[in-house]
């Protein structure tokens, strides 16, 4: 799975024409809101350390009553690649914004990260946890993993949306 992931990478990065790491960790991993810097790659590892958390939690406090098996390989490799299709989805203006690429206008990174993972070897599994980690899955049938990672990406996402939007409440003692 590894080397998959690698190459699933690698496919999105030739295919959107990224040449340096720093596009990458300079990208905003959304254009729907304001991110206060938050980048590409740093969301892309907290969303697959906030998803094998979860994993993780329930694994270890259901132990004997485990309702359903969870696949960690599947959670970190899914994880890792869940917004792989943000490469064909994302480039830049004339001035060296990144905006949104005309892929990614008739092809949202669910599906097009989909066909980046099928070329790239993957099987149902992780293809499901890319198609379907987004709203593009809500109804759709999932898997666990699927389910892990889709909590985790809207846990870094919604707040970002609620802060933008003045409607975070910030904790006081």
């Amino acid at each position: 799975m590894r080397e998959k992931v690698v190459t699933a990478w690698k496919i999105g990065c030739d295919q959107g024409g990224w040449k340096k790491v720093s596009d990458l960790t300079n990208m905003p991993f959304t254009l729907l809101t304001e991110t206060k810097g938050i980048n590409f790659v740093e969301h892309t590892i907290a969303v697959t350390e906030g998803a094998y958390g979860l994993a993780k939690a329930q694994l270890d406090t259901y132990k004997n009553k485990q309702p359903y098996p969870i696949n960690l390989d599947v959670v970190v490799a899914g994880g890792l690649i869940h917004d792989v299709g943000k490469l064909v989805e994302y480039d830049f203006d004339e001035n060296e914004n990144y905006r949104q690429s005309r892929y990614g206008k008739i092809l949202r990174h669910p599906f097009s990260g989909t066909l980046i993972a099928k070329e790239a070897g993957f099987n149902g599994d992780i293809l499901n946890c890319i198609a379907c980690h987004a709203k593009e899955g809500e109804n759709r049938p999932q898997l666990m993993e699927t389910i892990l990672i889709h909590q985790a990406d809207f846990s870094t996402f919604t707040p970002m949306k609620y802060l933008a939007a003045k409607k975070l409440v910030p904790f006081k003692n």
